[in-house]
Parts: structure tokens; C-alpha cells; sequence
């Protein structure tokens, strides 16, 4: 099997034609809400309430219109919440709103200059190749009081010479992040900068679908000596 590099498959039609998020709304059947089992605006309205104001941004954010939706809830109610939306593709619904961002770049090589009190990425993991570099490094991107929300399928992690990503999960959880594989999703809370024992080796974008019914990306690691620290 030939693994890609992350440069390679951003240009791969799995990734790019990925329609995931194309429609996804803010909330209902088809909403953030139900697939991240969280409200983003009750969460959001509860840290601007407590802090002062609150930042939201939202990884693989397909066209944006789930955070337009939100964005209008902003404005309507004047709240003192920002959203910043990133993908790959760059194909945004359009938007005036002076409290969203949507910016195209690869998540490889993006970081955002300032940090954030909720961090999600709704079924966008399923289409990264480092999935573990990107969480780890969303992880550092929180406030103190912050939160790290993402759908996650841990059988698209393979581990060579493993049969299954058991060592990865448990790396996870050590790293006190909680992962609920009836659920597929992983959380944190606040901000850590941290490593993990596993070197990423390639991804692979013939895996298949997952349980979404989509084909998606495996990412390939093998062990290293790097403790977690």
C-alpha cells in the first residue's frame, strides 16, 4: 500500500470532494447539535455570559452554514461572540456578518493568532491524514476554561504491527482526553500542549467508508520512543 503525504492527499478526491458539511445546519436532525451532542449557542452564550464574551472555531467547516446561522443568531441578540470557520476548500455560502470569519487554508499548516473558548470539528477528522497532531494542536489553541469537541472514528487509526488503535485510544485518554466510541466523539478541557508516542507514517484515501456511510481516510502511525509530555 502507498500511504500519501498530507500535501498529496489535500489534493485527493476523497478530501476535496468531501460533502460532509455542505449542508449542514446549526441545529435540527441534521445540525451541529445532534453531532456534537452540544448546543454551540447555549454553550457560547453561557461563556460570554460568565467571561465577558466568548470565541468560537469551528475545523472543516464545509461551506459555513451552520456558523452563518449562528452568526445571525449573534447579531440578532447583539452577543459578544466571535466564530472563525476553516476548510480546506474554501466554497463558503456568502456571508456579511461582522462576527464570523471563514477562511480557506489547510489545516496542516493553519493556526490561528489568537485562542478560543469552544473548538469543534464536526465529522472533518474523518478527512485529516495526522489526526493526532491536529487535536493536539486544536488542544493548545483553548482558553483555560475552554472546550475541544470532535466526531472521531478511532478505526481509522492503524497502527503498524496492531490490529487494532487501542494503544492510540488509551494514549488519548492518558492525555485526559475523553473518548466515547459509542458516540464517536473526543473531548477536552482547556488549554495543554502535548505529545503523544506515535510518529505519523501516511494516510491512506482508499480506506472505505466509516460509520457515516462515507468513504474517509485512514492515518497510519507507528510507535515511537517520545513519551507524552
Amino acid at each position: 500500500m502507498k500511504l500519501l503525504a498530507d500535501d498529496v492527499l489535500e489534493r485527493s478526491s476523497v478530501v476535496v470532494n468531501c460533502c460532509m458539511n455542505r449542508e449542514r445546519n446549526l441545529l435540527g436532525t441534521n445540525g451541529y447539535d445532534k453531532e456534537l451532542r452540544l448546543n454551540p449557542m447555549d454553550l457560547l452564550k453561557e461563556l460570554a455570559a460568565t467571561h465577558g464574551n466568548a470565541r468560537w472555531l469551528d475545523l472543516c467547516c464545509g461551506t459555513g452554514k451552520a456558523l452563518i446561522q449562528a452568526a445571525s443568531l449573534v447579531e440578532s441578540d447583539d452577543l459578544a461572540i466571535t466564530i472563525v470557520g476553516v476548510d480546506l476548500v474554501g466554497q463558503f455560502l456568502p456571508s456579511e456578518s461582522k462576527r464570523l470569519q471563514l477562511v480557506q487554508a489547510s489545516l496542516t499548516h493553519w493556526s490561528p493568532d489568537e485562542n478560543f473558548d469552544l473548538i469543534t470539528c464536526v465529522h472533518g477528522l474523518h478527512y485529516i491524514g495526522d489526526k493526532l497532531d491536529l487535536v493536539l494542536r486544536a488542544r493548545s489553541w483553548l482558553n483555560p476554561h475552554g472546550i475541544l469537541v470532535a466526531n472521531l472514528d478511532a478505526s481509522n487509526f492503524k497502527i503498524e504491527g496492531a490490529t487494532s488503535p487501542r494503544q492510540i485510544v488509551e494514549g488519548l485518554r492518558q492525555a485526559d482526553f475523553e473518548f466515547s466510541s459509542q458516540h464517536h466523539l473526543l473531548k477536552c478541557y482547556g488549554r495543554q500542549k502535548q505529545r503523544m508516542p506515535f510518529q505519523y507514517v501516511g494516510a491512506d484515501d482508499q480506506a472505505g467508508p466509516n460509520y457515516t456511510g462515507q468513504a474517509v481516510v485512514d492515518s497510519y502511525y507507528r510507535c515511537s520512543t517520545t513519551q507524552a509530555s
